[in-house]
């Protein structure tokens, strides 16, 4: 079957942190929109597994890798069992996995600095340069996050690294071109962490313009377009009901 430049039919996405919240969400609309996922995960084995044997069943093959993206000599190793898996078959990349630990400018130390980088900066540069070396055209989205325009004072090691990934999409853009693309999606509030409940989200859509919170779902259609759309590179979509535009109108 022929594919139009604009479908993502038939093509192979590894999404990584695919296993839960809004990687699962990632999964489930490529896997919606006729691609195969290569759902990876660290420890959500079961959850992936789980996820998996949805995509399959609903007529996509689907395949789960695990490993640790904040260890750099596991991130080669990770993409030969992805192309292992998929007989050499890989289309795009979603780079979504990432860790939110508390920490402050004022005692954050180096160890914490470093798992950031290595996590939302390093393995999403080393993915997406093994995805290029395959020699043929592709996709990569980034999952960053709204605040990169502003400031998380609560987590600023995580801040830092996301700062870094929105850089890296912009030179990857610019490094791989003309056969892979590289774009980006900033999410607002679409979900309460674990250990919050509802409330906090409704909290926080208080400070958009538009006033709501958004879900994991549209994360995931922002990401889709953004795989399909042949002639957008180095964008960065936010899907924040407007958060983004006060730190353009407050400075």
């Amino acid at each position: 079957m022929t594919r139009g430049h604009d479908t993502l039919l038939d093509r192979c996405i590894l999404i990584t942190g695919g296993a839960r919240r809004v990687g699962a969400a990632i999964v489930q609309e490529l896997a919606g929109a006729g691609a195969d996922v290569v759902i990876h995960c660290h420890r959500s084995r079961r959850e992936a597994e789980m996820l998996a044997a949805q995509v399959r069943a609903g007529g996509r093959h689907a395949w789960v890798v695990a490993g640790d993206l904040g260890d750099p000599d596991a991130l080669d190793p990770l993409m030969d069992r992805v192309l292992a898996a998929t007989d050499g078959r890989l289309d795009g990349l979603v780079n979504n996995a990432s860790s939110y630990p508390v920490s402050q400018v004022r005692t954050v130390q180096a160890q914490e600095l470093d798992a950031s980088v290595r996590l939302h900066g390093f393995a999403p540069l080393v993915l997406a340069r093994r995805l290029a070396a395959l020699g043929r055209p592709g996709s990569v989205v980034n999952v960053l996050d709204a605040r990169i325009t502003m400031y998380d004072a609560e987590h600023a090691a995580y801040h830092l690294g996301k700062r870094m990934l929105d850089s890296i999409t912009r030179m990857l853009a610019l490094e791989l071109a003309p056969r892979i693309r590289v774009n980006a999606v900033a999410p607002g509030a679409v979900l309460p962490m674990d250990h919050e409940d509802a409330s906090t989200l409704e909290r926080l859509a208080a400070f958009n313009p538009l006033g709501r919170h958004g879900s994991p779902a549209g994360v995931a259609a922002c990401v889709r377009f953004l795989l399909a759309a042949d002639f957008i590179t180095g964008q960065t979509l936010f899907y924040d009901g407007g958060y983004h535009l006060k730190a353009a109108t407050y400075g």
